[in-house]
């Protein structure tokens, strides 16, 4: 329904008005189509049902960019005061002080958040009730330039190895130059244990090619190697949500693969868009890993052998 410059869209058992939903939020170019903030809220309105799994009962930063990706951006930690009572908040300690997250649980929540220009979630790898023992390790492999032979190979590499340590894991393109290698935990294991094991991983794989790989914070100190990032593991760190948009020309979308699918020559990065995600949902890529959440302490033991 229409009124004015808005229109109201159902969402689950709730109606929420959408804002100028004609305003072009990823202007179009030679190779790439328009897309306004009325696109935005109808993709995350009909990929909720697969998206919402991912972000019920985690912290949220929302990356916001009110006046399109060409206009400035906003990264929301503290939820508005003006934002509708029945969205879920979060209150977590920060080190001075506390920060009132966002918490996404429903499909009005993600249609409202779209109505407020938010094109990406980034969601915390812990949950409110446990925010110090994750249930999700990432590893962020993030090429030198967009050398996506590079990333193939440091998949591959990285999932033989979590194989070795007999973690299940899931791929994910991120929607700007890499992929994401995800490991579900089981929740028992404290943040800090977490972040050291995804580091001693990676620098088990960089010992083995220190050619190829690097832990190296500094972008002048890794050269053209690709960067095995797992900062992202630290307490209060966030990574892209599956299937958000990411605020780059095309709207590209962060979609979730098979392993099967690395070999696919016409995978990358920013291979999905608002345009086709949802139809890629429906296929399930990670239906073999949903589920099999582990503890790392068996993992760490392989790990060490490995090591010497």
């Amino acid at each position: 329904m229409s009124r004015g410059g808005a229109r109201t869209v159902r969402a689950g058992r709730r109606t929420v008005e959408v804002h100028r939903p004609d305003k072009v939020l990823f202007p179009g170019g030679a190779d790439t189509k328009e897309y306004t903030k009325g696109d935005l809220v109808d993709y995350y309105r009909s990929v909720a049902p697969f998206m919402l799994p991912h972000l019920r009962g985690r912290p949220l930063m929302l990356e916001r960019h009110p006046d399109g990706v060409d206009g400035p951006r906003f990264m929301q930690k503290n939820t508005p005061e003006h934002y509708p009572d029945w969205i879920t908040r979060a209150e977590l300690p920060k080190e001075d002080g506390t920060v009132c997250h966002t918490v996404c649980d429903d499909t009005a929540t993600l249609v409202y958040l779209a109505d407020q220009a938010c094109l990406t979630f980034h969601r915390w790898l812990s949950r409110t009730g446990s925010p110090t023992r994750p249930d999700r390790l990432v590893f962020d492999l993030d090429p030198a330039d967009d050398d996506f032979a590079a990333v193939r190979e440091a998949a591959r590499r990285l999932g033989d190895l979590l194989d070795q340590l007999r973690l299940p894991s899931a791929l994910m393109t991120t929607g700007s130059r890499g992929l994401h290698v995800i490991v579900p935990l089981d929740g028992r294991d404290e943040v800090d244990a977490v972040r050291e094991f995804a580091r001693d991983v990676a620098d088990l794989l960089v010992a083995e090619h220190p050619d190829r790989f690097t832990t190296a914070a500094r972008k002048k100190d890794r050269g053209d190697r690709l960067y095995l990032d797992v900062q992202r593991n630290g307490y209060a760190q966030t990574a892209v949500a599956p299937y958000t948009v990411r605020a780059r020309p095309g709207a590209p979308v962060a979609v979730p693969i098979a392993w099967e699918q690395l070999d696919d020559p016409d995978l990358g990065p920013r291979r999905w868009t608002l345009a086709d995600a949802v139809e890629h949902a429906r296929t399930d890529p990670w239906a073999a890993v949903s589920g099999r959440g582990r503890a790392l302490g068996p993992a760490r033991r392989r790990l060490d052998a490995l090591r010497g």
